[in-house]
């Protein structure tokens, strides 16, 4: 099922904050986003451990939270 309320959070901050310069506030607003979208802290530290897990274990990949704009 389609959560409209966490669609609608995901493009406010896309539009409030994705013009702002900078790969670290970006990154910022990508975190961000992740962060509405998993919905718990929970959620949010098992999608970012898969996204580190890779083809040379759990540490293949670095999730960067940024620097708030």
């Amino acid at each position: 099922m389609r959560d409209n309320g966490k669609i609608n959070e995901a493009l406010r901050e896309i539009y409030n904050f994705g013009g702002i310069d900078g790969v670290h506030h970006k990154q910022w607003l990508l975190n961000r986003l992740v962060l509405i979208l998993t919905g718990t802290n929970e959620e949010y530290n098992a999608w970012v451990k898969d996204y580190c897990n890779g083809e040379d274990g759990p540490i293949t990949y670095e999730w960067d939270t940024g620097i708030a704009p």
